[in-house]
């Protein structure tokens, strides 16, 4: 019998890593309203677009979709309403400097499940030109070819 995974990964921003140049990571407690838990539970959500700011010595989620459970009566607020992060004061801080100082842009990585608590891995990251783009992805291809040629000849295989 399988053992179930210990954090069950409810959303990922696979775009994150093309867009963007990916720094430090912290993960982040997120504030939920209502049904939005079950939702969460249910796998639904996207980080497709989100994005977080510091506002007043606190950082807020924008633009992550949670969208609304089926099974409840009503939900307030919307589906891409801004989320409050929980933080320690110090990690607050060091993320504001660095994106103050640097013009760093602060994105949601993955989204899920720690010990029954939702949680949000954050990145800082700067955004990539889109040659930087096209670099990235033909080493990713040239490392595939090569890996490709060194399998074909250890199973003895022409070129």
């Amino acid at each position: 019998m399988k053992k179930p995974d210990a954090n069950p990964v409810i959303a990922r921003n696979r775009k994150a890593a093309h867009e963007y140049q990916l720094g430090e990571s912290w993960e982040a407690g997120i504030v939920l309203q209502g049904a939005e838990v079950k939702a969460l539970r249910a796998g639904r959500a996207s980080l497709v677009g989100g994005f977080a700011m510091v506002e007043e010595r606190e950082i807020w989620l924008h633009g992550v979709h949670i969208p609304q459970y089926s099974q409840s009566r009503w939900f307030e607020g919307g589906s891409r309403r801004k989320r409050k992060l929980l933080l320690h004061r110090a990690q607050i801080d060091k993320i504001e400097r660095k994106v103050n100082e640097s013009g760093l842009t602060i994105v949601p990585i993955t989204l899920y499940f720690k010990d029954g608590n939702a949680k949000v891995e954050i990145a800082l990251a700067r955004g990539k030109k889109t040659w930087d783009k096209r670099h990235a992805l033909a080493e990713r291809e040239a490392t595939r070819e090569t890996q490709r040629a060194l399998h074909r000849r250890l199973k003895g295989r022409p070129d």
